[in-house]
């Protein structure tokens, strides 16, 4: 099974591919999907359209996760991402994957055991279940393959 862990933003959009090999899982690409805050949203939200639309293209998958949005404050910064997820939900939809959307606990307690893992506790998980090592990650592509790790631990695997 082969899973597209998508972590939405509006500036930048962390995806990465995983696959499972025999309850192996392997990371095929990760990455960034950035945007020019120089540009209008509209204009912004379309080139996250385009670009999620080219990635879906060239890494076909069974199962897409895009995490779901928890926001405390800052509900101008919550609408913008909530409106790149939706863009990305449509690129999907596009293709008629099967999407799974938990929430950051959801994912950090089956990547992590700890609903309420920090950012060092989640990436720490990510790189041993994924034997990556000290291979360079930002938080946003470290999201995403725990997106795609829950993906797989979900789906039975």
């Amino acid at each position: 099974m082969r899973v597209l862990g998508i972590d939405p933003g509006l500036e930048r959009v962390g995806w990465a591919v995983v696959e499972d090999h025999a309850r192996t899982f392997q990371p095929l690409g990760w990455g960034l999907i950035s945007t020019d805050s120089g540009l209008a949203p509209a204009s912004r939200l379309q080139a996250v359209y385009r670009r999620m639309r080219e990635l879906i293209a060239d890494r076909p998958c069974d199962l897409a996760v895009v995490e779901r949005l928890f926001f405390t404050r800052n509900t101008s910064s919550a609408m913008a991402v909530a409106q790149a997820r939706g863009v990305i939900l449509l690129a999907l939809a596009d293709v008629s994957w099967p999407i799974l959307e938990p929430n950051p606990m959801q994912i950090k307690q089956a990547v992590t055991g700890y609903g309420k893992a920090d950012k060092m506790q989640m990436t720490a998980a990510v790189r041993r279940l994924l034997a990556m090592g000290d291979e360079p990650m930002v938080d946003d592509t470290a999201d995403a393959l725990a997106g795609a790790l829950y993906g797989l631990t979900q789906r039975g695997a």
